[in-house]
């Protein structure tokens, strides 16, 4: 695992603005996340970055792709960099949510963590998939990687990488256009 990385989300989505659930369903970015994608390109501009490692979902490539060109790096898609898997409820709102699985709302909230989307996943199961992605990324890197992945896995990455326990992991925010510097378990923001 790297213990000097940078770690971003993918660019704003039609479906961030419609507030639906994309987990590993995609929407395309809108004007405003490819000027995001731009915007950390330049950012991160002579740090070092010779691998980026992304996310194989269409939104997070696209953000990569932007990133990589600009900074000359080599691009490697990461399977375990996809985000969580939201099963049945993936590409729905929550309101939409609340009429076909009464109750879910309030399950998820009771036990957050460890509670799976209906045929998706859990925090708790997609952790040991983060940890692979960061040992990935550490193995295919030359220089400093950086990470592009979505909102839930990278508080997952960003929680191994400080050593921070289930419930501080979910009080993390992973917000767009935000480049995160991860060095010896501390953490930054650019």
């Amino acid at each position: 695992m790297p213990d000097h990385l940078f770690l971003v989300r993918h660019g704003q989505t039609r479906w961030n603005l419609e507030h639906r659930l994309q987990g590993q369903l995609d929407s395309p970015l809108t004007a405003d996340g490819i000027r995001q994608a731009q915007s950390i390109a330049e950012r991160v501009v002579g740090r070092g970055i010779r691998t980026v490692c992304s996310s194989p979902l269409g939104r997070a490539r696209q953000t990569a792709v932007i990133i990589a060109d600009r900074i000359g790096a080599e691009l490697i898609e990461v399977a375990e960099l996809a985000e969580l898997d939201h099963g049945e409820m993936a590409g729905l709102t929550w309101d939409e949510i609340d009429q076909r699985f009464p109750g879910a709302r309030e399950d998820r909230a009771a036990n957050r963590y460890g509670w799976a989307f209906p045929g998706g996943e859990s925090y708790a199961q997609a952790r040991g998939r983060a940890r692979r992605a960061l040992s990935s990324c550490g193995w295919a890197s030359t220089g400093v990687p950086l990470l592009v992945s979505h909102e839930m896995l990278g508080r997952l990455l960003r929680a191994d990488l400080r050593g921070l326990d289930a419930a501080s992991a979910l009080s993390l925010r992973h917000p767009q256009d935000v480049v995160f510097e991860i060095d010896g378990g501390t953490e930054r923001m650019l």
